[in-house]
């Protein structure tokens, strides 16, 4: 996808997300081709700002309309984020095996939710509905899991 055709559709997903004019949020292009994700943002939740920031040199994932949705469902979902770390924060001894535990399990639920309303979104008003599965084609088959495990008896 060509950055001008990610521009449209972020601009058109700020706007069906209702993301402006409560905040000012602008997409960024990286171009270094070592950036490991396909998206990120950077925040400022006191000034109500972000930069989108978008893979161009080596995405990971197929669908480029795909992420820049989930990157926005995160800044929906940034207030719950915060509230939730900070209860976190405050209810478990830093470091502690409760406090790793309690965030593991929430960025996995935060991902889990962001992702599953990014596939509703995209569905609905997409483009481009194919799902990306380029994590999936990393990951080892179900069968490799389980190689070289004994059975219990």
């Amino acid at each position: 996808m060509d950055k001008a055709s990610a521009a449209a559709l972020f601009d058109k997903y700020i706007r069906k997300l209702r993301i402006t004019p409560a905040w000012d949020i602008k997409l960024e292009f990286v171009e270094d081709p070592s950036w490991p994700k396909t998206g990120d943002f950077k925040i400022d939740c006191d000034d109500r700002k972000a930069i989108l920031l978008l893979n161009s040199a080596d995405p990971k994932q197929e669908n480029l309309e795909e992420v820049i949705i989930h990157e926005l469902m995160h800044i929906k979902m940034y207030p719950l984020d915060q509230v939730t770390e900070s209860l976190i924060v405050n209810s478990f001894e830093e470091g502690s095996a409760a406090s790793s535990f309690a965030y593991q399990q929430f960025f996995t639920a935060l991902e889990q939710t962001v992702e599953e309303l990014t596939k509703c979104f995209l569905l609905e008003f997409g483009d481009n509905k194919e799902f990306s599965y380029g994590r999936c084609s990393k990951s080892k088959s179900f069968n490799d899991l389980y190689d070289g495990l004994n059975n219990i008896e």
